[in-house]
């Protein structure tokens, strides 16, 4: 049984449609929130069964604006899961967000509608082949996430929203320059320019290698900023630390994922031209300062959730440094990382969420007595933390070595500054949650306790069972996956 993509890229659309026009005309939180559980269920269905069944990688008709192939859908499917557990989150942390005032009854359907129309943006970003309506659906994520961020009662969340779009959107710019140059590029090339990626993927040989070198680093720009890369990741930490909870799991797991996304695609073009040595240790370059930059950052943080976030800064990093290596053993790993950064900061998201209500901060001052007031968020956070500073079991550890491998045969000043690096995160993370969990304060009467609610947890024990069981146990399916991603690359 064989799906033409577009009756793929029908039925996303159609089931998309139908959850926000039932949302808008909802009435009962309750309704809204088990519509946009439905939305990501179908997605991850959907994906699955598109993986199975459908003849990929395939093209639409009409100019091929869209295309499914396995790097699409592998990040969809991450995505759909995480908007799945983000979605059985929210009820409980939103009705406590109205509790104690920090966010409106009247801005319910606001939330669900944004929160289903971005990830119907990303959704359709990951399946565009052309990557002008890339550069467009990128820019609508970052407009839907901006809702989701500003719809707080907070103040301080509308500089953190203004940050966030004026920085990655200005950025953004630098990448449309970039497209220019390659449709101009092409139209030199062939009597008429595209910016079809599998069209660009054919003819990637014979572009200039110049000017391709000098469109990859357009693109970069803004590519990178919407992955939270230095000097372009001033917004991330901000964003995140504002956001509701189950917000800047999403931020974190699938919004930078999409800058990361078209990195990938705009590489896997440069990597076929002669400027490939150049374009691997500019992307090396970056990484490896983004990671020094947020590790540094990390040994002086009060608050969790800018930990975290500046966490998300480090590992977009070595995600670049993983692919700027370029073998197809590094990106192999890359793309698995890709995976286990996701689900290991979404659980760790979650987890700050729950100390959130209790504490109304999370900020290392107003938090005492968590494994009296909050056990189950506590052990969370310390199995998350373990997870993603990369101790063995964890689903981090093995792509973490195998990178740092594959870096040691590069160079091993590069395998010397990756280690330096890990340590102090490492050290970063251990002392913050050491100082944290540690805090007690025995006069502190009339402190009730919140009570998360299952829908809460759920999602953490997912995550964190996912977490670890892909540190014990590789599925050969996944691993099917992930190499057929690196060969449609054309990772040499």
């Amino acid at each position: 049984m064989t799906l033409s993509l577009n009756m793929i890229l029908a039925v996303y659309a159609l089931a998309g449609v139908a959850v926000l026009a039932l949302t808008v005309f909802s009435k009962s939180h309750r309704t809204m929130n088990i519509l946009s559980i439905v939305l990501p269920a179908v997605y991850l269905v959907l994906t699955l069964f598109t993986l199975t069944y459908g003849a990929i990688p395939t093209y639409s008709l009409g100019g091929n604006y869209f295309l499914i192939d396995h790097l699409s859908l592998y990040e969809i499917m991450i995505c759909s899961f995480l908007f799945l557990l983000a979605a059985l989150y929210s009820y409980g942390y939103i009705e406590g967000s109205i509790e104690i005032h920090e966010m409106d009854r009247s801005s319910l359907k606001l939330f669900y509608v944004a929160f289903n129309l971005l990830l119907m943006a990303i959704t359709y970003a990951f399946f565009a082949d052309n990557l002008a309506l890339f550069w467009i659906l990128a820019e609508l994520t970052t407009a839907f996430s901006a809702v989701l961020i500003v719809i707080m009662n907070a103040p301080k969340n509308i500089g953190a929203t203004l940050k966030y779009v004026f920085i990655t959107s200005t950025c953004m710019l630098f990448s449309f320059i970039g497209l220019i140059l390659i449709f101009t590029l092409t139209e030199n090339n062939l009597g008429s320019g595209t910016l079809n990626w599998s069209t660009l993927m054919s003819v990637a040989s014979t572009l200039s290698p110049g000017i391709m070198f000098a469109a990859f680093i357009f693109t970069f720009v803004g590519f990178a900023a919407k992955s939270g890369i230095v000097p372009f990741h001033a917004w991330l930490p901000s964003a995140h630390s504002k956001a509701p909870a189950p917000v800047s799991a999403i931020l974190s797991g699938c919004v930078t994922s999409v800058g990361i996304y078209g990195i990938i695609r705009v590489y896997a073009i440069a990597s076929q031209t002669s400027e490939l040595p150049k374009i691997s240790w500019f992307l090396i370059a970056f990484g490896l300062i983004s990671m020094v930059v947020a590790a540094l950052t990390m040994l002086n943080q009060v608050n969790l959730k800018k930990l975290i976030g500046y966490s998300t800064v480090e590992n977009m990093g070595f995600l670049l440094v993983g692919l700027g290596l370029g073998t197809s053993l590094a990106i192999f790993w890359m793309l698995f990382y890709t995976l286990a950064h996701a689900f290991t900061k979404a659980s760790l998201f979650f987890s700050a969420g729950i100390l959130h209500h209790q504490y109304k901060s999370v900020r290392m001052e107003h938090i005492k007595n968590v494994f009296k007031f909050q056990p189950f968020a506590a052990w969370s956070l310390i199995l998350g933390g373990v997870a993603i500073i990369g101790m063995p079991l964890s689903a981090i550890f093995l792509p973490k070595i195998e990178i740092l491998l594959q870096s040691a045969e590069l160079s091993p000043y590069l395998l010397l500054g990756l280690l330096t690096v890990f340590l102090f995160v490492a050290a970063g993370f251990g002392i913050f949650l050491i100082k944290l969990l540690s805090r007690k304060d025995e006069d502190a009467p009339g402190v009730k306790r919140y009570e998360a609610s299952l829908g809460m947890k759920i999602p953490i024990v997912v995550l964190l069972i996912a977490v670890f069981a892909l540190g014990v146990f590789f599925p050969q399916q996944l691993t099917d996956l992930l190499n057929s991603i690196v060969s449609e690359l054309g990772i040499r």
